[in-house]
């Protein structure tokens, strides 16, 4: 018997499996519990607010705050955990590894600090606004942990501490989590006692001094800048000293203070090293009146900084340079050429930089 698309047997034998009773109150269960999962998480918020408003601590002292969650009604939960997590991060990326060091992988991080507290044990929480108090000693006298270095964040070093806080829920429900960095820095007892006076190193800017080409006319002409600058500054003042353009037969187009980061990396037996600018401050702007006094005064940045340091496996160091811009057609080709290279129309006076915490 020849059966058409219509015929009632040929139905019949090819229903679809998800036609089956069974499996339509299964899909029904799931449809629901996916509904239930988003309705519940998006009247659900859960936030960190520390006890600081610039969210700084030191290794001695405890970090102190509130978890706040705000939920549309109460919900049950298995322990409300807040975590504290500090390590150092390095990488080291392509370009300043070369090929042979690529094949190293990553770097593992070095661990400062992994610490769990229950701040509420399981139960159920309100509907509305509810504020869980919390505070968790950063270093206990007894523990042997690895130095609490200061919040970093570089190129190839980062140095984070970050607070989670955690919801635990049951299988049917999203756990909520959430987490906010805080920034370390180093005990009082370990700063330095009296306030740091400004270590002056004199400079002196002329066409003799500069190791790289200079354009025809800078190098007949001749030019002198000379003044001072600190090379030794706390980290809580700014970077100070004075210039004077004594002499230039080529105008000037700006006097720039550039503060450059140099992050070093031990790789095997090979010390990788990163140099990078962080902030560039202009302190003149076009051609300068000769023999005339200009002040420097720079303010550090605060999260792209930290105290010199010189670790085994990494070491965080810092350069302040002098840059004296001189007007030329070719500059206007390069505006945005590497700060590092030295090009024809610059002169520049690199110095090494020590940064350091004081009271």
């Amino acid at each position: 018997m020849k059966l058409s698309m219509h015929s009632p047997l040929l139905f019949e034998s090819d229903v679809h499996l998800s036609l089956h009773p069974v499996n339509m109150n299964l899909q029904r269960l799931q449809s629901c519990w996916r509904r239930e999962l988003l309705s519940a998480t998006a009247t659900m918020s859960i936030d960190l607010k520390f006890s600081r408003s610039n969210r700084i601590y030191r290794p001695s002292e405890n970090v102190e705050g509130k978890i706040i969650i705000k939920t549309q009604s109460s919900i049950s939960h298995y322990g409300i955990r807040l975590s504290l997590k500090a390590s150092v991060n390095l990488q080291v990326r392509g370009g300043s590894a070369g090929v042979v060091e690529s094949f190293y992988g990553v770097i593992k991080p070095i661990p400062i600090l992994n610490r769990t507290v229950e701040v509420k044990s399981s139960g159920k929480i309100g509907s509305g606004t509810t504020e869980i108090p919390f505070s968790v000693n950063l270093r206990k006298r007894d523990e042997n942990l690895e130095r609490f270095y200061e919040t970093f964040h570089g190129a190839d070093i980062s140095i984070q501490y970050l607070a989670t806080a955690d919801i635990t829920r049951g299988y049917l429900h999203k756990s909520l989590s959430t987490t906010v960095e805080f920034i370390v820095e180093s005990d009082k007892d370990d700063l330095l006692q009296r306030p740091l006076s400004p270590e002056m190193v004199i400079f002196y800017i002329t066409q003799d001094t500069q190791r790289h080409p200079l354009l025809p006319e800078l190098k007949s002409g001749g030019f002198r800048v000379t003044g001072k600058i600190s090379t030794q500054c706390s980290l809580s003042g700014p970077i100070s000293g004075e210039l004077t353009v004594e002499a230039s037969a080529v105008p000037i187009d700006s006097i720039d203070i550039q503060l450059f980061r140099v992050e070093s990396i031990l790789l095997g037996e090979k010390i990788v090293t990163e140099t990078s600018m962080i902030q560039k401050t202009q302190i003149a702007d076009g051609d300068v009146c000769r023999n005339l006094t200009l002040p420097i005064y720079v303010i550090l940045p605060r999260l792209l900084t930290c105290p010199t340091t010189l670790a085994g496996p990494f070491s965080i160091e810092f350069k302040v340079a002098i840059v004296i811009s001189f007007q030329s057609e070719l500059s206007k080709l390069h505006k945005k050429s590497d700060p590092r290279t030295p090009r024809l129309w610059l002169a520049m006076e690199t110095l090494p930089l020590e940064l350091v915490r004081t009271k």
